[in-house]
Order: structure tokens, then sequence, then C-alpha cells
């Protein structure tokens, strides 16, 4: 058993750090390009892995990654918690029944047309027939 973790744990770090290296954006890695990093987790298994985990990437409350969610300066806000966007949705929305009334009775008026003329065929075949 023991045998096996000894394989095991340096494997699973390897495997973590080497895709947590890829998915990390080239703006939070530090010290040497991504590219650099991977092979270094690649070549140098144990060391290459805590060497990405302790120095690679930008970690903490500061990173990218940790402010992206909370909506601070440049990070992501959710549709329904951005006043822009519903304030351009309010704005539409006002806007935009008179050019569906439109539209509705175009198709209305469309509707009908085809009604009448697929009555007139009606009657036009069964006089012939």
């Amino acid at each position: 058993m023991f045998r096996a973790l000894l394989f095991i744990l340096p494997l699973a770090l390897m495997i973590y750090a080497f895709i947590d290296c890829l998915n990390t954006p080239e703006e939070e890695v530090k010290h040497l390009p991504k590219p650099v990093w991977a092979i270094v987790i690649l070549l140098f298994s144990i060391v290459g892995a805590i060497g990405w985990i302790a120095a690679g990437k930008e970690r903490g409350p500061g990173s990218r990654r940790g402010a992206r969610g909370t909506g601070g300066a440049g990070g992501w806000v959710a549709p329904d918690d951005n006043p822009e966007f519903l304030k351009s949705l309010k704005d539409d929305g006002a806007g935009a029944k008179p050019d569906d009334d439109a539209l509705l009775e175009e198709w209305e008026a469309d509707l009908r047309r085809r009604e009448e003329e697929l009555k007139r065929r009606e009657r036009g075949e069964e006089t012939e027939g």
C-alpha cells in the first residue's frame, strides 16, 4: 500500500500542476513563459510541480482569478447586477412595442391573404372535379 502511495501521489501532483498550468491565463503566469512551465512540470515531475504551485502563477486575493466574480474594477459582473445592461433592456423594451405590433399586423394580413387564396383554390378545384 505504501509503495502505491509513493507512486500515485507524485503522479497526481504532477497531473494537477500540468492541468493547472494549461488552464491558467497567460497574464497570471509568473517568472517563466507558460510553455516553459509546462515542460518543467513534465521533465522534473515533483520539483517542477512544486515549483509551479509555489511560484508559477499569481495566487491570493490580488490575482485576477480571485477578483473575477467580485465585480471589482475590470472584473466580470453578472447581467442582472449590471445597471448599464438593465438600462439597455428597459430602453429596448420601451421602443420595441410599436415595431412588434406592426410586424404582427403584417403577419395577420399575410395569413388572411393566404387563407383566401386557399379557399379560392378549393372552390376552383371543386367546380372542375
